[in-house]
Order: structure tokens, then C-alpha cells, then sequence
């Protein structure tokens, strides 16, 4: 280990940084936050480095760097690019037992500036001491996505209950038990969802019970799986996938996104096609709240968003009838997905100031929709599960006004190895779909946004199987 890692008490404390520019400037912000007296050497100051002088979070010594600059001082940063100037504050820090830091010279550094995660108090720095700063970077930017933004929350709110849970517990193996139940429960999940109020409330409950270690009711997490890129989870969806105990998933979800859940967890498939459901939608509602009242942390696991033609809100309307703890996580609709890898804008100032998502398939197995509202020029119309009935589709709204002309692209298994885009007009897209092999799932985007495709497809084609156009 070339580096001890140390936390330093900075609150108050006097602090140097020799330099100027901007990575001095950064430098500066770093102490700043840390509530140092902030000491700037230099003959010339940025611009935000100026800002910060003008809001006082600064000290401005002008003129050259001086040894005697070092007295008093907790710690030191040479942040020049002058290589003698750097030399020089190293000597005058060592010489007084300073710590000192050069940027981007190891050799002269007696401590290290890692990379930070910051969820305050709660803090994590990565270092490689000093050989790759870059790799150092690469490796918080993988903590930032495995860290909520909310630990700082739910650590100073642990704080404020230390003292009670002392008094509650006498032996430290049932407080360390106590907290492990709240830190990895449905306490920390409401802090993470900013429901601190009731966080704090379960947690007084919980110490006010006669057996406060008793088994608690499980949590449901309705996380939005995305149109099929595991890239384009939210980190707080892929936190869940991570920690649940089961995952029921719907057929829509792809098989690399399920791959990102707890491997050991139970997988329960609940998935629906056209006519055929493997578990009707009463009984996932019954099977949610059954598995969570064993305790279970459960992750329904859907396509899309939950709330988008996924009949979120029916399992969720059941689980708050229960009273079933549960939180709802946004992804990223099919819509979305499908207009941003195919190169088509689902709104464009001179093509379309609207966008409207339908489905092509209703409850009673009709599309019996509104199709003069969806008829309207200047507008982009979505159809999911439209594919069976992409002949009502076109014929309606032609019939109800929009030219036969009109642009309408369908887009299969889109953002996935596996996505192909058919693009046509509405007079002729019937006969694509049924001259070619088009399995669900698929979308159907109408209208001249269509247009825009050639021009602003930026995802890479030799990645899927090909474009084809009517």
C-alpha cells in the first residue's frame, strides 16, 4: 500500500493552493467543500477562481510563491505548471512537515487527491496513488451508479437514532442485527424514494415494539425495464434488480436486462402475449402481494414503463388496497426507445408540434379508438401492439382524413442486436407487414417525422439485422 487513506478534519483550517488556473480552481472548490480557510497564491486568477474571490470563499495572496506561504497551513496544493514553482512549494511543505500535493506528480506528493464519490456524510474516495488518474475516475463513475444519492440522508438520520438504539439493545451483536434490517430494508428504500417522514417513523415503531427484531412485511419495486438496451436502465432500477429476492418478469423484458438481476434470486415468468396470458393479471396482482407478505423483497420487472400500457397502476391499486409497501420505477417506454435508435424525432418544430401514444389493442380485443383525434395533421400517433391490426390502423386513419401518403415506420424489438425498422406509407405498410417475417414486439410510429430518418440515424446498423423499406 503506497498510500495511507485518511480522512482529514479540514472544517476551519487554514489551506494553500498555489496557482491560478483551472486546476487549481478545482482544487480550491474540493477544500471549499471540505469548510477549509481557502488561501490562493497567485499572480493571476481565472475566471471562476475570480468568482469565488468576489463570493469570499477564497483568500488571494498576488505576487510569486513564497516559502514563508506555508507557515500555518494544515495542508498544500502546487497546482502550477511551472515545474520549479511546484519543486519549490514541495520543498517549503516537507520542510515545515506539511502535507503537500503536486498535480500530476507523484514523486512530489506526501498525500494523494482521490477521486470522490460524495453522498456527505457519507464519502468514498478511490485512489491509484497517483499512477492513473483516469482509471481512478473510471472506477467512481462505476461506484456513482452502485451509490444512491440519498445515503447522505439516511446516514445522518441513523445518526439521530444511534443513541436510542444504544439504550434499546445492550449487546452490540443485536444493534448491529437491528441496523442491518433497517439499512438494507424498506426504511432505507422510503429514504431513497424521499419519503423520510415515514422512514423515520417505522424506525421509532420499530424500537417501540415489543420484539423489534420480528419479521417486517416485504416491499414491491415496479421497475421499469426498459425497451431492451440494458444500457438504458436507471441506476435506481438496476439497485433493485440487484437486491431483490424475486423478480417477476413479463415476456417483454430482455433476456440481457433480466441477466442484471440478483443472480440467486427467484425468477417468476408472468409474460403475456396477444390471447394468451401465462398468469392472468389477477392473480400477479394476488402473487405480488402474497410474496410480499412472506417478507420477500419483490421486483416486477416490466418492458418499458410500468406505467405505459404496462397495467402498473392495477398492481400497485392492489398492493396500497393490502397495504403492501411498494415503489415505482420510471423506464424508458418503447417509444421513446424506438424513435431515439431508429433516427426518428417523435416531435420536430416543422414536422410535428404533438405526439400521441395509442394502443392497438384494447381489453375487449378491439381497436375501437378515437381516430379522429388521432387523425390530426401535425401530429406523430404511437401505436403499441398494433402489429395485428396494422391494416384497421391505416384504413381508420385514412378514412378519417390523414393522406394514404403519410410516413408510418414500424420498428421491431427495438434498441436490441435484434431491431429492424420497416418504413413505408399508410396506403402500403399493410402489404410490408405481410410480405415480411415482422414478430412482436413492435411499434408503429405514424407521421412526416418519419422523414428525418436517413438523416439523423445515428445508431450503428451492422449492430441489427437491417433496414428495410416498402
Amino acid at each position: 500500500m503506497d498510500f495511507l487513506p485518511v480522512f482529514m478534519q479540514l472544517n476551519g483550517r487554514d489551506c494553500l493552493v498555489v496557482g491560478g488556473g483551472e486546476v487549481a480552481s478545482r482544487k480550491a472548490a474540493l477544500l471549499i467543500d471540505a469548510g477549509a480557510t481557502v488561501h490562493v497564491r497567485a499572480p493571476v486568477l481565472s475566471a471562476s477562481l475570480q468568482d469565488s474571490l468576489a463570493a469570499s470563499r477564497i483568500q488571494h495572496r498576488t505576487g510569486q510563491f513564497e516559502a514563508t506561504d506555508v507557515k500555518g497551513m494544515t495542508l498544500v496544493i502546487a497546482a502550477t505548471d511551472d515545474a520549479t514553482v511546484n519543486t519549490a512549494v514541495h520543498a517549503a511543505a516537507t520542510a515545515q512537515q506539511t502535507p503537500v500535493n503536486v498535480v500530476d506528480d507523484p514523486d512530489l506528493c506526501t498525500f494523494i487527491m482521490p477521486s470522490i464519490v460524495d453522498r456527505s456524510p457519507v464519502i468514498a474516495a478511490v485512489s491509484t496513488g497517483g499512477s492513473s488518474p483516469v482509471l481512478a475516475r473510471m472506477i467512481r463513475s462505476r461506484l456513482e451508479t452502485m451509490i444512491p444519492s440519498a445515503y447522505g440522508r439516511l446516514a445522518k438520520m441513523t445518526a439521530d437514532f444511534r443513541e436510542k438504539v444504544k439504550a434499546r439493545f445492550d449487546k452490540p451483536s443485536d444493534r448491529r442485527l437491528f441496523w442491518e434490517r433497517i439499512l438494507q430494508g424498506s426504511v432505507a428504500e422510503m429514504v431513497f424514494a424521499g419519503r423520510d417522514a415515514e422512514a423515520e417513523k417505522i424506525i421509532q415503531q420499530t424500537l417501540d415494539a415489543p420484539d423489534a427484531m420480528q419479521q417486517e412485511v416485504g416491499e414491491v419495486y415496479l421497475v421499469g425495464g426498459g425497451p431492451g438496451d440494458p444500457d438504458l436502465l436507471t441506476f435506481r432500477a438496476l439497485r433493485l434488480m440487484q437486491q431483490a429476492d424475486v423478480i417477476v418478469h413479463d415476456r417483454l423484458v430482455s433476456k440481457e436486462v433480466l441477466d442484471l438481476s440478483r443472480r440467486d434470486a427467484e425468477r417468476i415468468y408472468v409474460g403475456k402475449e396477444r390471447a394468451y396470458h401465462a398468469v392472468p393479471q389477477e392473480d400477479i396482482n394476488q402473487l405480488l402481494v402474497r410474496l410480499a407478505k412472506e417478507g420477500k423483497r419483490v421486483c416486477r420487472l416490466k418492458g418499458g414503463d410500468p406505467f405505459i400500457f404496462g397495467r402498473g397502476g392495477e398492481e400497485i391499486d392492489t398492493l396500497a388496497e393490502e397495504g403492501i409497501p411498494f415503489q415505482v420505477v420510471p423506464g424508458i417506454t418503447a417509444a421513446a426507445g424506438a424513435s431515439s435508435y431508429t433516427g426518428i424525432p417523435l416531435t420536430h418544430r416543422d414536422y410535428s408540434q404533438s405526439v400521441v401514444f395509442a394502443t392497438g389493442h384494447l381489453k375487449d380485443g378491439t381497436i375501437n379508438l378515437n381516430w379522429p383525434a388521432l387523425a390530426q395533421p401535425n401530429q406523430t400517433v404511437v401505436f403499441y401492439m398494433g402489429l395485428v391490426g396494422i391494416g384497421t390502423i391505416c384504413a381508420k386513419l385514412i378514412e378519417h382524413g390523414m393522406p394514404a401518403d403519410t410516413p408510418i415506420a414500424l420498428v421491431q424489438k427495438a434498441t436490441t442486436p435484434e431491431q429492424r425498422l420497416f418504413t413505408g406509407d399508410l396506403a402500403s405498410m399493410p402489404a410490408v407487414v405481410e410480405r415480411e417475417n415482422i414478430k412482436a414486439p413492435t411499434l408503429i410510429i405514424v407521421g412526416n417525422v418519419i422523414k428525418l430518418h436517413e438523416k439523423l440515424n445515428w445508431y450503428d446498423e451492422s449492430a441489427y439485422w437491417g433496414v428495410e423499406s416498402a
